[in-house]
């Protein structure tokens, strides 16, 4: 079992950037894949990036590649995402995964463990 708490939402203007953090609890943190998948308003939930239980691998949705990092700290059982020159349309809740699949996974059925949420809002 693994319980995740995201944080670092807000709302920021448009060309800015914000960090957002997961802390995770219960056992073996570092055996599972991490994410982050995001739901704006009337929307359906997405993909926006994954990093592999070691770091080494990780995944972007190209509406994010170059702007957004996914990174994380088994030490402190830790999943980070910095977002840079951040669009309006990036506003949505972001919730932080984890799955234990081989490969950092894309697909919202193949999670296991979900986040409460954290709201970000990008001004134009």
């Amino acid at each position: 079992q693994v319980q995740l708490v995201e944080s670092g939402g807000g709302l920021v203007q448009a060309g800015g950037s914000l960090r957002l953090s997961c802390t995770a609890s219960g056992r073996s943190f570092n055996r599972y894949q991490m994410g982050w998948f995001r739901q704006a308003p009337g929307k359906e939930r997405e993909f926006v990036a994954a990093i592999s239980w070691s770091g080494t691998m990780t995944r972007y949705a190209d509406s994010v590649k170059g702007r957004f990092t996914i990174s994380r700290d088994n030490a402190k059982n830790m999943l980070y995402m910095q977002m840079n020159s951040l669009k309006p349309e990036d506003t949505a809740v972001y919730y932080c995964t984890a799955d234990p699949n081989v490969v950092p996974t894309t697909t919202l059925s193949d999670i296991d463990y979900w986040g409460q949420g954290t709201q970000v809002t990008v001004s134009p």
